[in-house]
C-alpha cells in the first residue's frame, strides 16, 4: 500500500476517527523514536561503538529505501528487503557484545514500531514478534542451545516467521477490500432506479433491492417467510395478464442459460420492463439476475411525442402527415379490394371575418366543435384530418366500384356534413352559424397521385365557393352531371314504387326440346317520359335507397297473383315463377311470413313459387338464411342459386343449403363453344348439381349450338333469348299457345 508521510496508519475501520488517529500516531511515533534510542544506546554506551554505528547506519538506510519502496507501490518487495536488512542489524548487535535474546527483542521491537508507523501491515511484524517470543521460551526452558550466533535452526525459524507474515500480510487488506467490495455492490444495487433481484440455483432470493420490494409490494418478512414458488404467485396478481407471465418464467427456467425479456402490463396502470440474465460463474450457471424498470412515463411521453408528430394539437385529427399515409394504404388496399374511395375537401365559409371579429380563441373553439361534428357525420373506419387553418378533409372507404355508385355514396355523406356543420355553434358567450364549402374527388386505385387528388378536391371545393358556398362539387363536370341525374332519378323512382309503375316481364324456361317448365319474372319500370327504364339502372339505385323493400314485395305480390291466375287453367296450372330476392329483403326478420302472407292472400301454390338466391347473398349471415330457407321450406317454397360460380363458391355451404337447382351463370354459357375454360365450369357445375341430386338450368343460351353443347353435358334445361327475350305477360301466353305447351308436360 502506499501512502504519504503524513498518512494515518492503516486500521481497522472502526478505529478511523480522529481522537484514535492523532493517539495512534502519538504511539507509532514514541516507539520508533525510543526504538531507535535504544538501538543506538544500548550498543553505543555497553558495547562495541563501531558495530552500533554501523548497525545504525544500516538500520537508516533500510528504513529510508524500504520507506520509498512502499510509496512507490511495493509494500512486499519493501518488507523483505525491511526484514533482511534487521537480520543483518541483529547479527551486528549480537556482534558488537549484546546476548541473541537482547538483540532479537531490539530489532523486533524497532521493526515492530517501523512497520507499523510506515502504514504496513501490522500482521508482519505480530508473527515476527510472536516466533521471537516462541524462541524464548524454547531458550528458557532449555530446550534450545543458546549459541553466541544464532544457530542455523534458529536462523531456519526466523526465516519461517518472516515467510509466515509474508504469507499472512494480504489477509487483512483483502478482508478489508471484501467488506468494501460488498458495501459498494450494496450501494449500488440499493442506488439503482431499476428492482434487482439475484435468485440462486435453488429458487432463493439472494440479493433484492428496496426498488424491487416497492414494485411488488413485498416485505423482507414475506421474502423470508415464503417460497420462491409462492412469491411468484403473489406478485402475478398485481399483472394483466399473470397466465402468460408465469409460463414465460417456466420457458425461462426451462433454458437457464438464455437470456429473457419481457414487457408486464400491472393492474394499477404501470408498464415495466422486465429482464432476466443468467448468472454465470467459471462458465457455469448460479442462478438469476432480474431487472425491473418502469417505464410508464417514458411510454406516456412516447405516446404523446407520436400524437404530436401525427395529430393536429387543436383538434387532435390527424394531421397532413398522417392523413397521408392513410390515403397511400387506401389506395393501395382500394385496388387489392375492389372499391372506390372520395375524397371530401371541406373549408369554412368567412372563418377569416370569425376570427377578426371575435378573435382567435373563438376561432379555435369553432374548429374542435367542426372536428367534433365531422367525425360524428362518419364510420369509424373513414379518416377525418385537419390540413390546415380551416381547411378539413374526410376520406371514405370501401364505396361502390362503380363511379356513379360511389359518387352517390360520397354526395351523402357531403349532405349530412352540410346539414350537421349548418347547425348553430355555441362560442363561449356567443352563438354563431358557420357553413362550409365541400368538394369531392373520386379514387380507385393508384390511378392518380395523392397531390393530385388533393388538388382536385381542392378544385372541387373552390367550384363550390363560385357558386355561392355552403354547397358541394365534384372534380369532374361530367360526374356532376351524373349525380345530378341520380338524383332526380331518385325523386321518380319514390314516386314510380308509390304510384305502382312497374310491370313484370316473363322469360320463359325450357327443357329438352321446348317443353315450357315456367319462366322468371323480370320488373320492368314504366317511366312517364323516358318509357321502359332497364333494371340495371334502378335496381342499384333501389338497394341503395332502401326502396328495394317495398319493391321486392310488389314483385313477389304479382308474381303469386299471376300464379294464383295461372292454376285455374289446366294447361298453365303446372307452370313454375322464379322470383329474385334481395339481400335487403332476406336480412328482415319477418322475411318468412311476409312470403307467407302474401301465399296467403292471393292463394298461390307455394310449390310453384322458386326464390332465386345469389352466391353474394349468402356469406353475410349463412346460418340466419338458412333457417328462414328451412322454414320456407317446410312450405315448399322452392330455390334456386342464381349466377353460381361467378361469387363464393363454396362446397362447405353448398351442402348445407337447402336448395332445389343450380343455374349456370351467362357468363359461362356465352363463350362455351370457344373457351375450353367456361366449357370445364359448366361441365362441374352439371356434374356438382347430379352429385347433390339438384336440377340444373343454363341461363344466357342464344344458339342452338350451345343448347346443344349443354345437353351434351347433361344440362336439359334452359333460359335465353334461343328461346325468347323477356314479354310481357300477353305476350307470354300468347308464346305458351304458339308452342301448345300443356301443365302436364311440365312436371319435373
Amino acid at each position: 500500500m502506499s501512502h504519504s508521510p503524513d498518512a494515518a496508519p492503516h486500521w481497522s475501520m472502526d478505529m478511523q476517527t480522529a481522537h484514535v488517529r492523532l493517539l495512534h500516531r502519538f504511539y507509532s511515533i514514541f516507539l520508533f523514536v525510543g526504538s531507535v534510542l535504544l538501538v543506538i544506546g544500548v550498543p553505543f554506551v555497553f558495547y562495541r561503538k563501531a558495530a552500533s554505528t554501523v548497525a545504525i547506519l544500516a538500520m537508516i538506510v533500510a528504513v529510508l529505501i524500504a520507506w520509498r519502496m512502499n510509496h512507490r507501490g511495493q509494500p512486499r518487495k519493501s518488507l523483505i528487503f525491511f526484514a533482511v536488512v534487521m537480520w543483518l542489524i541483529m547479527v551486528a548487535l549480537i556482534y558488537a557484545g549484546l546476548t541473541p535474546t537482547t538483540a532479537g527483542v531490539v530489532v523486533m521491537v524497532t521493526m515492530l514500531a517501523i512497520v507499523v508507523h510506515v502504514g504496513a501491515a501490522a500482521v508482519f511484524g505480530v508473527t515476527y514478534m510472536l516466533a521471537w517470543l516462541l524462541y524464548l521460551v524454547l531458550r528458557t526452558a532449555d530446550l534450545i542451545p543458546a549459541p553466541y550466533f544464532p544457530a542455523p535452526m534458529i536462523s531456519a525459524w526466523f526465516v519461517a516467521a518472516v515467510a509466515i507474515g509474508l504469507v499472512l500480510l494480504p489477509i487483512p487488506e483483502l478482508v478489508l477490500n471484501l467488506r468494501k467490495a460488498a458495501s459498494l455492490q450494496r450501494a449500488v444495487i440499493e442506488a439503482a432506479t431499476d428492482g434487482v433481484l439475484v435468485v440462486s440455483n435453488d429458487r432463493k432470493a439472494v440479493i433484492y433491492n428496496q426498488r424491487f420490494m416497492d414494485f411488488w409490494h413485498l416485505t423482507t418478512e414475506y421474502l423470508n417467510a415464503h417460497s420462491y414458488g409462492d412469491l411468484l404467485d403473489h406478485v402475478s396478481l398485481r399483472l394483466i395478464d399473470p397466465a402468460s407471465f408465469l409460463q414465460k418464467v417456466q420457458e425461462m427456467y426451462a433454458h437457464p442459460d438464455l437470456p429473457s425479456f419481457d414487457t408486464l402490463r400491472f393492474k394499477d396502470g404501470l408498464l415495466v420492463e422486465r429482464y432476466s440474465q443468467p448468472q454465470r460463474l467459471d462458465g457455469q450457471v448460479v442462478g438469476r439476475v432480474w431487472t425491473f424498470r418502469d417505464i410508464t412515463e417514458r411510454e406516456r411521453a412516447d405516446a404523446e411525442i407520436r400524437r404530436l408528430a401525427f395529430h393536429d394539437a387543436l383538434t387532435m385529427l390527424p394531421n397532413r402527415r398522417l392523413f397521408t399515409d392513410r390515403l397511400q394504404r387506401a389506395l393501395t388496399i382500394g385496388a387489392r379490394r375492389g372499391y372506390r374511395g372520395a375524397l371530401l375537401l371541406i373549408d369554412l365559409d368567412n372563418f377569416k371575418t370569425l376570427n377578426d371579429t371575435l378573435g382567435h380563441d373563438k376561432g379555435d373553439l369553432l374548429l374542435q366543435q367542426v372536428a367534433q361534428r365531422l367525425v360524428a357525420s362518419v364510420r369509424e373506419s373513414d379518416t377525418v384530418a385537419r390540413l390546415g387553418g380551416d381547411e378539413f378533409v374526410v376520406m371514405l372507404e370501401g364505396l361502390s366500384l362503380q363511379a356513379t355508385g360511389a359518387a352517390a355514396q360520397a354526395e351523402t355523406v357531403g349532405k349530412k356534413i352540410l346539414a350537421t356543420l349548418n347547425q348553430p355553434y355555441q362560442l363561449a358567450e356567443y352563438q354563431n352559424r358557420s357553413t362550409p364549402s365541400i368538394g369531392i374527388a373520386l379514387f380507385f386505385g393508384h390511378q392518380t397521385s395523392i397531390d393530385e387528388l388533393l388538388k382536385q378536391a381542392d378544385l372541387a371545393m373552390y367550384q363550390s365557393k363560385t357558386a355561392g358556398r355552403n354547397t358541394l362539387s365534384f372534380f369532374d363536370p361530367a360526374m356532376q352531371a351524373i349525380v345530378d341525374d341520380r338524383a332526380a332519378l331518385e325523386i321518380d323512382l319514390r314516386a314510380a314504387v308509390q304510384d305502382k309503375q312497374f310491370l313484370l316481364h316473363y322469360q320463359p324456361q325450357i327443357i329438352g326440346g321446348g317443353h315450357l317448365t315456367g319462366a322468371e319474372v323480370l320488373v320492368r319500370w314504366r317511366h312517364p317520359q323516358r318509357g321502359l327504364v332497364s333494371p340495371v339502372e334502378f335496381i342499384p339505385l333501389a338497394e341503395e335507397t332502401g326502396l328495394i323493400l317495398p319493391l321486392g314485395l310488389w314483385v313477389l305480390e304479382t308474381a303469386c297473383a299471376q300464379l294464383a291466375t295461372w292454376a285455374m287453367q289446366p294447361t298453365t296450372a303446372e307452370l313454375y315463377l322464379a322470383v329474385n330476392v334481395s339481400a335487403n329483403q332476406l336480412r328482415q326478420a319477418d322475411f318468412v311470413d311476409q312470403v307467407l302472407e302474401v301465399l296467403r292472400k292471393t292463394g298461390a301454390n307455394p310449390k310453384r313459387l322458386k326464390l332465386e338466391l345469389t352466391e353474394s347473398l349468402l356469406v353475410s349471415d349463412l346460418e340466419n338464411t338458412i333457417a328462414k330457407m328451412l322454414e320456407l321450406k317446410a312450405h315448399g317454397v322452392g330455390f334456386s342459386l342464381d349466377d353460381f360460380g361467378t361469387g363464393y363458391s363454396s362446397l362447405s355451404y353448398l351442402k348445407r343449403l337447402p336448395l332445389d337447382q343450380l343455374k349456370i351463370d351467362q357468363g359461362f354459357v356465352r363463350d362455351i363453344l370457344t373457351d375450353p375454360n367456361d366449357a370445364s365450369i359448366a361441365k362441374m357445375i352439371i356434374a356438382l348439381a347430379d352429385s347433390l341430386v339438384l336440377t340444373v338450368i343454363a341461363e344466357g343460351v342464344e344458339i342452338e349450338a350451345q343448347r346443344d353443347f349443354l345437353a351434351g353435358l347433361g344440362c336439359h334445361a334452359y333460359q335465353g333469348y334461343l328461346f325468347s327475350r323477356p314479354l310481357p305477360l300477353k305476350e307470354f301466353e300468347a308464346f305458351m299457345s304458339q308452342n301448345e305447351v300443356a301443365s302436364a308436360t311440365a312436371r319435373r
